[in-house]
């Protein structure tokens, strides 16, 4: 009934193209769309704007704005397929949320808080067999406690059996009953080792101990005496078993050039070798070494000379001695196939006192080569190196005497 205005049914096009052309925002401008154009546009614009909300790709029904759409169809659509962190299986959306949580594989922290992650499906056996805040029982006494407090509950139980401090000999008692056990048994003195073989209890030790002072003194005496006659018994076997009896040696000269300068300063300067054997049950000799000469070869030359010295198997040997003696002066070249060292040896004489079985006293000077070599020679070869010289001297073992 009431009057209505053909202007409002039928609108005016020219108003209308007027709207149609004005200025507008995306209709997602507040969620950061930065588009504007005329009116007429915003529907074109829509199909491509990014906060535009479309329908999931997935077909999952979701609405969800373009700019998401990678997210969703990764992280939140129940219809998509993902594969478990941890133990790598595929599932879809829907079935990794309910997996996620449950999953054997994951790794969580021990529920007894001791600090440990491990895979869930192995929680169980971590806490029976592993877990350091477990409960386990105490071996003496029975009373629980955890893994890693346990061990220091044994240095301190009631229960745990303890030696005697008094050395009784008793099987161990249990810590709380020490104090009984060292009232009612008798201990060994304290010098038992030495020999004393008083026993009583700790009140009649302290006596003991305060009367026997003269006793106890002689018994320590005598097991000092003991041990010093062992320990020369084991020095003079070590020393058997660390004596050269190869019938070679090679003998290493230290300090060359302070023995050389001390030679030249006082007259018969010598320098003598560890002693070797020709065999394990053969002649005992040694060598000597005169770097400034002597004899012959006295300030021009270096001597060198063998010794016989008294042996332990003396008795047993040929006598005189018949091996073939050879000293070997080394080049220590860098380059051993231009290394070129200096060698002489000897055939003894049998008439020769030097070669006879020696007397407690060894020959003063032995048998060997006044002029081995000239100090010049010394000075144009590789002989001293490092301030060291090597000489071998060596018994030919074609020509051992048999025993």
């Amino acid at each position: 009934m009431c009057s209505i205005f053909e202007s409002t049914i039928y609108p005016d096009p020219e108003s209308e193209k007027a709207i149609m052309g004005s200025v507008v925002y995306c209709i997602h401008h507040k969620e950061g769309c930065q588009w504007s154009d005329e009116l007429r546009k915003l529907k074109a614009h829509l199909n491509t704007c990014k906060h535009d909300a479309v329908l999931c790709a997935a077909q999952c029904g979701a609405m969800i704005p373009r700019v998401l759409m990678q997210d969703h169809l990764r992280y939140t659509c129940p219809r998509r397929r993902a594969n478990c962190d941890h133990c790598h299986k595929e599932f879809s959306g829907s079935a990794l949320e309910e997996h996620q949580g449950n999953c054997g594989h994951e790794p969580v922290y021990c529920e007894n808080k001791c600090g440990a992650k491990v895979q869930r499906r192995h929680t169980q056996q971590h806490i029976q067999q592993h877990c350091s805040k477990r409960l386990v029982p105490c071996k003496h006494c029975g009373q629980s406690y955890t893994q890693d407090t346990v061990c220091a509950h044994g240095a301190s139980c009631a229960r745990a059996p303890v030696a005697c401090p008094q050395r009784c000999g008793a099987p161990a008692v249990p810590r709380a009953d020490l104090a009984a056990h060292l009232r009612d048994h008798a201990a060994p003195c304290a010098f038992r080792d030495a020999g004393c073989r008083f026993k009583g209890t700790r009140q009649a030790l302290e006596k003991h101990t305060e009367e026997s002072c003269q006793q106890h003194l002689a018994l320590v005496s005598a097991l000092a005496s003991r041990q010093a006659r062992q320990l020369d018994s084991l020095r003079a076997a070590v020393a058997r078993l660390s004596v050269n009896c190869s019938g070679a040696l090679v003998w290493r000269i230290s300090d060359w050039a302070a023995k050389m300068a001390e030679a030249k300063c006082k007259d018969g300067v010598e320098l003598v070798s560890p002693a070797f054997y020709t065999s394990q049950y053969g002649y005992k000799l040694q060598a000597s070494l005169f770097l400034n000469g002597n004899g012959a070869g006295e300030a021009t030359h270096m001597s060198v000379y063998i010794k016989i010295l008294p042996g332990e198997y003396d008795a047993l040997l040929r006598w005189p001695f018949a091996h073939t003696v050879s000293f070997t002066l080394f080049d220590q070249s860098s380059s051993p196939d231009r290394a070129c060292n200096i060698v002489e040896s000897f055939v003894p004489d049998p008439t020769w006192k030097n070669f006879q079985r020696p007397s407690k006293e060894p020959d003063a000077l032995g048998f060997g080569f006044p002029r081995f070599v000239s100090h010049e020679m010394l000075k144009k070869r590789n002989f001293i190196k490092d301030d060291v010289m090597f000489i071998r001297v060596k018994v030919d073992p074609s020509k051992i005497v048999a025993v």
